[in-house]
């Protein structure tokens, strides 16, 4: 299973109001490219969200399923991909001083991805998901309602 952690400077709850938007998935998620629906109970569990993902015109259009909604701790995901399969995401948010951590983890569950050998996958989906945390770390940090440290915006510029 790849895992990726990195600290936000915002609160778990800023982290969470990031998620509870499902038309934001493709600003943060690598490889999301379009939104196409939201099922209206989202993010309850059970809902899903319809988004593609790839570059056109190899876009393969993937359903992601919540699977635990634990707002501020926990959000698990169940994202369907056919013909490449399924994957596990785990999303645990923890406070830790005036900020996060934010940890992920992936794996693929079904289909041809979960052949993939995990020397393979799980370099991959560790590059990938640094990108992920890093655009979440940009979401989350420029809504934050109170900025107490600099965004990861703001140390990039500077």
């Amino acid at each position: 299973m790849a895992r990726n952690t990195r600290f936000l400077h915002c609160s778990p709850d800023d982290v969470f109001r990031v998620f509870r938007d499902a038309w934001l998935y493709p600003s943060w998620v690598v490889g999301a490219s379009r939104m196409r629906d939201v099922d209206d109970a989202w993010p309850a569990v059970g809902s899903r969200l319809h988004h593609s993902f790839g570059v056109w015109p190899l876009v393969i259009d993937d359903v992601t399923e919540v699977v635990d909604w634990s707002p501020s701790h926990r959000f698990a995901m169940r994202a369907k991909g056919w013909p490449i399969g399924e994957a596990g995401i785990v999303i645990d948010v923890k406070p830790r001083g005036d900020g996060c951590v934010v940890r992920i983890q992936e794996e693929a569950v079904r289909g041809p991805g979960h052949w993939v050998p995990r020397v393979i996958f799980d370099p991959l989906m560790r590059w990938r998901n640094a990108e992920t945390l890093h655009r979440l770390a940009y979401l989350a940090e420029g809504m934050a309602a109170r900025a107490v440290e600099p965004t990861t915006a703001d140390r990039e510029r500077d």
